[in-house]
């Protein structure tokens, strides 16, 4: 696979460190001379010197064979130009956006960019997984597909807590996919399948119903 990156800072200087070792072909397009002489001497002639959003650039690079672009510059307008200019000028089949600010997230699917990674979610998602009485947590938004995958756990009181899936009015489009029980194996859900309090349940949901979600199995619309 041909992965361009965009942004030399120590993101994407470890995301090109790691994609070689992984053994795909990968380009760094940073604007620091100093940056790019330091990749040159570890990793050989994988750096490109140039501004990521100009089309000039984008084409020295080989961006029209490329299966992905990755903008992880620090600055959120870059990121969204380089990935725009990738999409829409070289028919790029797979963009990847660094946001920086979760208020921009919107505007960057709106726009067009495949998947966004927000440094303050995934940290904010780490430390809800980290508290035992946080119910809900997003293991993967899909927002090509408007998708997410969320964890839900069953605390005693829900709802959901000693019924049958069947009896349980889940959101149109959402599949409950495994639910992790203590001293018990994965279980597959089923209609007859009964909740319990302490229930780990994995779910497929469409992403303008998690508040359904939230409050047909944990009686809430927010966490």
């Amino acid at each position: 696979m041909y992965i361009i990156i965009v942004g030399g800072g120590r993101l994407g200087y470890s995301l090109t460190k790691a994609l070689l070792n992984e053994g795909h072909e990968v380009l760094l397009i940073e604007k620091s001379a100093e940056i790019c002489d330091r990749v040159y001497k570890e990793m050989g002639s994988v750096c490109l010197r140039g501004d990521g959003c100009e089309t000039a650039v984008q084409a020295e690079a080989g961006t029209g064979r490329a299966d992905m672009l990755i903008a992880v510059t620090g600055d959120d307008e870059d990121n969204l130009v380089a990935c725009q200019v990738a999409k829409y000028r070289f028919n790029v089949p797979r963009t990847i956006a660094r946001v920086r600010n979760p208020r921009n997230e919107v505007i960057f699917k709106q726009l067009g960019v495949d998947v966004t990674v927000n440094s303050t979610n995934i940290i904010l998602e780490r430390i809800e997984h980290e508290v035992p009485s946080h119910p809900l947590t997003h293991l993967l938004i899909m927002q090509d597909k408007a998708l997410e995958i969320v964890e839900i756990k069953i605390p005693p009181g829900a709802p959901a807590a000693g019924k049958a899936l069947s009896a349980l009015p889940l959101p149109t489009k959402t599949t409950l996919a495994v639910i992790l029980r203590q001293n018990s194996r994965p279980i597959a859900p089923r209609a007859d399948t009964v909740i319990l309090a302490g229930d780990h349940i994995v779910a497929v949901t469409p992403d303008t119903l998690e508040a359904e979600l939230r409050k047909t199995l944990l009686g809430e619309t927010r966490g």
